[in-house]
């Protein structure tokens, strides 16, 4: 049995345990989301430390920096948040691990649509947000909607691209093992 017969036989095992693996997905998923509240809380905490979140911002122009640095901070945490909930579906699932970083990626926005139904149906009765006191950028209503939609739709972007990405470098843990084994099998 040669090098074809153990591609012929990866082959059949991909036709068999290949496509979207929804449970590593969305282990991939919650991997994603606890990293994204580690590194964002370590961020939000260096921000309040270095006095760079206050509530009343004496310069339009500084707060705008702020944003605009806080905002591509955010994107870099999604980043590599997203890549290692990515990595780790892609490594659980062995095969396919593009669509498994779409997986993950998929997880997040039905986690988003829930959450998103669950607060219109609760109203601001359940809004926690206004009941806690946190630091807040002293911003204007025309500049966050501007500024949110566009920090959205970059999100939506990254996350979605770190998880192909995570899921790509996941998977070729896998090929490297079939490697090695069709290396040491074939000079045996």
């Amino acid at each position: 049995m040669g090098t074809d017969a153990l591609e012929s036989v990866r082959a059949r095992q991909r036709d068999r345990f290949g496509g979207i693996q929804w449970g590593s997905d969305f282990f991939g998923w919650l991997c994603a989301i606890g990293l994204a509240a580690l590194l964002t809380s370590i961020l939000v905490g260096a921000g309040v430390a270095l006095g760079l979140s206050t509530s009343d911002a004496t310069n339009a122009a500084t707060a705008q920096q702020i944003g605009l640095g806080g905002g591509i901070a955010l994107l870099i945490v999604l980043a590599i948040a997203w890549f290692c909930g990515g990595y780790v579906a892609g490594r659980m699932a062995r095969f396919d691990g593009a669509r498994q970083g779409i997986g993950v990626w998929l997880w997040t926005i039905l986690a988003a649509v829930v959450v998103a139904g669950l607060a219109a149906l609760g109203g601001s009765e359940y809004d926690i947000f206004q009941r806690l006191n946190l630091p807040r950028l002293a911003v204007g209503g025309d500049t966050l909607t501007t500024g949110g939609a566009i920090a959205g739709a970059a999100a939506i972007v990254v996350t979605l691209i770190a998880a192909i990405v995570g899921g790509k470098v996941g998977e070729r843990y896998h090929h490297k093992v079939d490697r090695v084994a069709t290396h040491e099998y074939v000079a045996d």
